[in-house]
């Protein structure tokens, strides 16, 4: 185990329907002990797993879910293969019923595969069970979602947007880093990863510090905390999260809510971008073109365009629907 010796501050006094603003707002993630402690799936599993997935599949629709199967070898490592030419799993479809029956034969096995299911749409597959599991997160509309397996390791990530990601199931440790260690942390690629998002290719098991030597200035920044049944942990926007589920079956329920319009499109577009027209300029281009991005998208000077006249700002008033809806028909002619 990796030795961090700064843990997540804890918050108490959050519940299900009041959570403070400056919780919600945080730029630092928080622990929210016994958040979740009265719902009634976080009660059956203080008596045992089965009456807690019992209860869960008391609302599941029989749909099929997206299933990670590795081989034991993986020791829970949720990853690339060894050649990085694929996934060190499998994904298959299956029911909600039949995951749950394989997680609970592999439970007392010394060397289990590794089962996963990500992140799974809550009133999709589970509707009805939100009615006396859930948060109240004023002014939003969060996606809720539920992820469950065994003793799995999901590598170091960033999300874009906020999160409350709750236990009900058994434990997590959650491990996190600040966004300005992305390089100590050694991403992965952007096009494809085992999540979706680019993981640290670090394995906190084991890491290799002569592959990867700035991971432990990393770790000098590192917080982390251990959340048992019914604890949720605030984890703010593009904060690395690495997380690891500790008993034979974890269930977690998380909300993902962005704090920008919906009709804002996902940062990542613009570095891809970016990667296609800014980045093999000729060092001398890049720097102009580093000082453009610098003025135009990171000034917080509200100033900065005032010798323009207010009919004629065009992309550079105030982003509304409508310029967005206009922006991106401009970018979809040039780049067809």
């Amino acid at each position: 185990m990796l030795e961090i010796k700064k843990t997540i501050k804890e918050v108490s006094g959050c519940t299900p329907s009041s959570i403070p603003a400056t919780v919600l707002t945080s730029t630092q993630p928080l622990v929210l002990r016994g958040l979740v402690s009265d719902w009634p799936i976080t009660k059956l599993a203080e008596q045992s797993p089965q009456k807690a997935t019992d209860y869960l599949l008391q609302f599941y629709q029989d749909r099929p879910v997206t299933v990670s199967l590795g081989d034991p070898s993986t020791a829970g490592r949720v990853f690339y293969n060894e050649h990085f030419t694929g996934f060190n799993f499998q994904s298959f479809n299956a029911s909600m019923r039949e995951l749950v029956e394989k997680i609970f034969a592999s439970a007392e096995d010394t060397s289990p595969p590794m089962i996963y299911m990500a992140s799974t749409m809550v009133d999709h597959w589970l509707p009805g069970f939100r009615k006396d599991n859930d948060l109240a997160i004023p002014d939003s509309d969060p996606l809720v979602s539920i992820w469950m397996g065994n003793k799995t390791r999901i590598a170091a990530h960033y999300d874009l947007p906020d999160n409350i990601a709750c236990s009900v199931v058994g434990r997590r440790r959650f491990t996190l880093f600040p966004p300005d260690q992305l390089a100590n942390l050694y991403p992965g690629p952007l096009d494809w990863a085992p999540g979706g998002q680019s993981v640290s290719l670090v394995d906190f098991h084991q890491p290799d510090y002569q592959q990867y030597p700035k991971f432990a200035d990393a770790l000098a920044t590192a917080q982390v905390a251990e959340l048992g049944p019914g604890d949720g942990i605030f984890i703010p926007s593009m904060w690395w999260h690495h997380v690891e589920a500790l008993d034979s079956l974890n269930v977690l329920i998380n909300y993902w809510w962005r704090q920008s319009p919906a009709y804002m499109n996902a940062p990542i577009n613009a570095l891809q971008l970016a990667l296609m027209t800014v980045r093999d300029l000729p060092p001398e281009q890049k720097k102009v073109w580093q000082g453009m991005f610098e003025h135009y998208v990171f000034n917080e000077d509200n100033n900065a365009h005032k010798h323009i006249p207010q009919q004629a700002l065009g992309s550079l008033a105030p982003m509304d629907e409508a310029q967005v809806r206009k922006l991106r028909a401009l970018l979809r002619n040039k780049l067809s």
